[in-house]
């Protein structure tokens, strides 16, 4: 019994009490599907049985309601044997056939029509009524509403025959279902002892209490989180909330089950929506699958249209659903509106999305909702709907939904230039989410291209998303044909040609002026709600005017073979592409570095940002250092986790792997790159996932793990890889194995490759990829050292080597690429150099290469203390290879000074140096520590000796220490993080 009803279970006692006493009494319990009506039924007929009297039941059914007496036939069925006499069991059976009541032939074979008719259903009562002399008699009938017409005038007639006798009729039906029978209503009102009992909805208090006496909850009470769940859910409806509660009940005793306190709609609750539907008729099913159909669309009016009935039944049977907490207003709670769509038929439930896309469509909804009922019935009628709403919900954060809209859109028919657009929309949409899937969407449209008959805004289009994917090549062949279409007037007419600004989105002036002068390609150029524009006339692109004149297209063989002489050029197609992937000039003053960290300052995460915030964390990463920008990948990846964009997470992944390949963190790096590649595996390779497999393979082969690094480069490679900047990033990977792994000839080659490649682009950066470091080191193992030297000069003769890394790794070949005694000298302005670039594993590298110069000198204790310190730089690191290849199955324990100061006092921690020291104590400290001498420690911070000396002396005492090479290691580490 549920709790809460004390009312009404007071009223029906009464009248328990009072039939039994000889007063008749018709009680009406009223209430919407699944409040309790059926549950009230039986409650009456067990108080009535349990006041000693004959209960007669019977139920109304919609397979029943058109056999006549079918209702009168259940409650003479009910009887004991021989109540109604011997034939009267006719009565139960269809069509309500001859029965005789008393031997005396009164029922009649039709017994609604004529007088045979009337004088059956006056035997009847009679005999009903000469049963209650005997004993008092409960006629308990559930849901009235579904009763045949001949059986309801049965049970009227009774409750007017009935005043003083001892009977009890209980009736049930359905408040918003009544039956259309006026006259029963208005004359059950007229019945002596007339009683309505109105069953509602539980409140939340009732809901509480019912809640609280449930089994699970016998030994603690239900959270309030969960309380507002069982309320939300059953909407107050009593079956629905039962229904709960049991899912909720198996769920905590399953085997496996860890549900904990909040309630999940499960199969008992599936089954209770159902039951409740069903009881409601087929009128309001039709009604509340068409509203569990629109969902966002949901109304009166749709219902009507999609259940194929008036507005009026509509409505009606809204109220109904609502009643019983089924319904908010017209939509469905989600995990109701669940169970509608999963019980419909697959082709009723299609054939309804179908009918609401034309309903919203007509009535003018938003495209996105058009859109979804479209995406829901397969149909794509409607391409430009779909494209319009994929945009919308791109720009809602839903890509998962705009690719799905995309896919949809390109299953119609249409032009082949129609058909490029929405692939190039589809890539860019399935960038967020999928990057294999966006690569594998340009597939068409690529090949459109290179056959020229893609129109100029589609190959400018295309070449955004080309650029942005790091296919440069291809870029270059979609940029040189917007080119060769802006000398015929092709590209005006189509609306103007796209620069490298133009593709990458940014139209915002307020967010391209902080990174003005920062990126080595032409400014964007749009004026107020234009195209994007390029100069008329672009470098080289005269030669391919009237071919391009003849064909209106960006795709002429002519504006493509034009590429090949202005390759690598700024304003070529080639120059533009692969200048996106470059970074600002180096200057010691962090010009370009400050403007980049101003723009992402002031710069959130969407569509038309993404690449400018990409290129600001990468102009960060290699102008001012891996501690810079790796904040800032952090930063962006959360956002594009809360955006729900995957796929933008995964290029600030790669980001920070690289930061920290920089960095010299070789485990961060692993961790990060093995987490992008593993979500880009799958049965699709693609260059986001080759782009970590090479990073992860660069981790490993700098840990000394060249089998698993070996096994990264051995994954299938896309057949978009050549002419992309993966490419050039694998090769890297690739040559770096090769040195790793003593196979000279074959890392020369890679290097080498990558060289011709990007000077092919115009994007010889030895900041970005300084293959000339790994053609010298491969060149001096195989005792070419004139040709090393060269490398190494040509890169110290770059711009770029203004920057402390390049310099620093430069430094460190041109070592052994000169004279023994110079060497020293060199390999510490390397030191020096690599120490504030903040990469302590080419630091590692450097110091490892000074101590062995040190030892090969004559200076067996300075090349041990800094060896130590080359040995604890690389171990931070985790680069095992250079731990062995610096101290060959070495641990280093402490120096024998320091073990026996000891007794004086303890050693200083790590931790506690930086406290210890002054900042004058820990620069000059942390210069002795790598082996410079006190007149170099005094020009480097422009200090006398013998301040330096005087440091040094307090130094010693704070730390324990008597002399230089009894400093702690940890001081290096101090350095590397401090001075990077």
């Amino acid at each position: 019994m549920l709790n809460g009803r004390g009312y009404q279970w007071g009223l029906l006692d009464r009248a328990v009490a009072q039939a039994a006493a000889g007063a008749a009494r018709v009680v009406v319990a009223e209430g919407a599907v699944g409040c309790g009506k059926s549950e009230f039924a039986d409650t009456a007929a067990e108080r009535a049985a349990g006041a000693g009297a004959l209960v007669l039941r019977a139920m109304g059914t919609p397979a029943e309601s058109g056999i006549e007496l079918g209702v009168i036939g259940q409650l003479v069925a009910d009887a004991p044997p021989g109540a109604f006499g011997e034939d009267a069991g006719g009565l139960s059976g269809p069509g309500g056939s001859v029965g005789s009541v008393g031997g005396g032939g009164l029922w009649a074979a039709d017994a609604g029509a004529g007088a045979g008719g009337v004088q059956a259903m006056q035997a009847f009562c009679a005999q009903v009524l000469a049963l209650a002399e005997r004993v008092p008699v409960a006629v308990c009938v559930d849901d009235l509403h579904l009763a045949d017409e001949a059986s309801r005038r049965y049970l009227l007639h009774l409750a007017r025959r009935a005043r003083t006798d001892r009977v009890l009729m209980v009736l049930t039906e359905s408040v918003h279902e009544r039956s259309d029978d006026p006259v029963l209503g208005t004359e059950l009102l007229r019945a002596p002892g007339f009683v309505r009992v109105r069953l509602e909805r539980l409140a939340e208090e009732e809901v509480a209490a019912v809640v609280a006496g449930a089994p699970q909850y016998a030994d603690a009470e239900p959270a309030g989180q969960a309380l507002e769940r069982f309320t939300a859910l059953s909407g107050g409806n009593p079956l629905l909330l039962r229904a709960l509660l049991e899912d909720h009940r198996a769920a905590l005793e399953a085997p496996a089950g860890d549900a904990g306190q909040l309630p999940v709609p499960g199969a008992a609750f599936t089954h209770a929506v159902w039951a409740c539907l069903q009881r409601c008729g087929v009128v309001t099913l039709a009604v509340a699958q068409g509203l569990a159909v629109l969902d966002g669309l949901a109304s009166v009016v749709g219902a009507a249209e999609l259940a194929s009935t008036t507005q009026a039944v509509a409505r009606q049977a809204v109220l109904a659903l609502g009643a019983a907490g089924l319904l908010d207003g017209v939509r469905w709670h989600p995990a109701a509106r669940a169970v509608v769509l999963e019980g419909m038929d697959p082709l009723v439930r299609v054939a309804c999305h179908r009918r609401a896309a034309r309903f919203a469509f007509r009535t003018g909804a938003p495209v996105a909702e058009v859109a979804g009922q479209l995406l829901a019935a397969g149909e794509e009628w409607a391409p430009g709907v779909l494209r319009t709403a994929a945009d919308e919900l791109l720009a809602d954060g839903d890509a998962a939904g705009a690719v799905r809209v995309l896919e949809l859109a390109l299953g119609a028919r249409g032009s082949e230039a129609a058909r490029a657009e929405l692939a190039a929309a589809l890539a860019v949409a399935g960038a967020r989410v999928d990057p294999a899937a966006a690569e594998a969407a340009l597939h068409g449209p690529v090949e459109a291209l290179k056959a020229g008959t893609l129109d100029t805004v589609g190959a400018a289009r295309l070449g955004r998303l080309l650029v942005v994917q790091g296919r440069v090549e291809e870029a270059a062949l979609a940029l040189d044909a917007v080119y060769a279409a802006g000398q015929t007037g092709a590209g005006q007419a189509a609306g103007g040609v796209v620069g490298v600004w133009g593709m990458v989105g940014v139209r915002d002036a307020a967010l391209q002026a902080p990174l003005d002068g920062l990126f080595a390609f032409p400014r964007w150029n749009a004026p107020d709600g234009g195209a994007d524009v390029l100069p008329a006339a672009a470098p080289g692109a005269a030669a391919a005017s009237a071919a391009a004149a003849g064909r209106g297209s960006g795709g002429s063989a002519a504006a493509l073979a034009d590429r090949t002489a202005r390759r690598g050029r700024p304003g070529s197609g080639l120059g533009e592409a692969a200048a996106f992937w470059g970074v600002p000039g180096y200057n010691r003053h962090g010009g370009a570095a400050n403007r980049a960290e101003l723009f992402l300052r002031g710069t959130a995460l969407s569509q038309a940002t993404l690449a400018p915030v990409l290129q600001a964390v990468r102009a960060l990463l290699y102008l001012d250092g891996p501690l810079r920008a790796l904040p800032w990948t952090q930063t962006y990846a959360e956002q594009a986790l809360r955006q729900g964009a995957p796929g933008w997470r995964a290029e600030f992944a790669l980001l920070r792997t690289e930061a920290l390949l920089r960095q010299g963190d070789l485990a961060g790096a692993a961790e990060q790159a093995g987490l992008v590649r593993g979500a880009a595996a799958g049965e699709q390779t693609s260059l986001t996932g080759t782009w970590a497999s090479a990073l992860l393979a660069r981790a490993y082969t700098a840990m000394g793990r060249p089998d698993e690094a070996a096994r990264e480069l051995a994954r299938p490679l896309p057949q978009t890889l050549p002419g992309t900047v993966q490419e050039l990033v694998r090769m890297q990977a690739t040559g770096l194995h090769h040195l790793a792994t003593n196979r000279y000839h074959a890392a020369l080659c890679d290097f080498l490759d990558i060289g011709k490649a990007v000077r092919h682009w115009g994007l010889d950066r030895p900041l970005l990829l300084p293959w000339r470091t790994g053609a010298a080191e491969a060149l001096l193992q195989l005792g070419e050292v004139r040709q090393a030297a060269r490398m190494v000069a040509e890169q110290l003769e770059h711009a770029d080597a203004a920057h402390p890394w390049t310099a620093g790794v430069s430094l460190r070949l041109k070592a052994w690429t000169g004279a023994p005694g110079e060497r020293q000298a060199v390999l510490r302005r390397a030191v020096d150099e690599l120490r504030r670039s903040g990469d302590r594993l080419e630091l590692a590298r450097a110091m490892a290469d000074l101590g062995r110069v040190l030892k090969e000198s004559g200076e067996p204790g300075r090349a041990n203390m800094v060896n130590r310190r080359a040995w604890h730089l690389a171990k931070a690191c985790g680069a095992d290879a250079l731990q062995e290849r610096i101290l060959p199955g070495h641990v280093p324990a402490p120096a024998p000074a320091a073990q026996e100061t000891e007794a004086a006092g303890p050693r200083v921690a790590y931790t506690e140096l930086g406290d210890r020291l002054s900042d004058s104590e820990k620069r000059v400290a942390m210069l002795a520590v790598h082996g410079h001498t006190n007149r170099e420690i005094a020009l480097k911070l422009y200090i006398t000796v013998s301040t330096v000396e005087q440091h040094l002396t307090r130094v010693y005492r704070k730390l324990n220490i008597t002399r230089r090479q009894d400093l702690p290691a940890d001081l290096q580490l101090m350095a590397a993080h401090e001075l990077a």
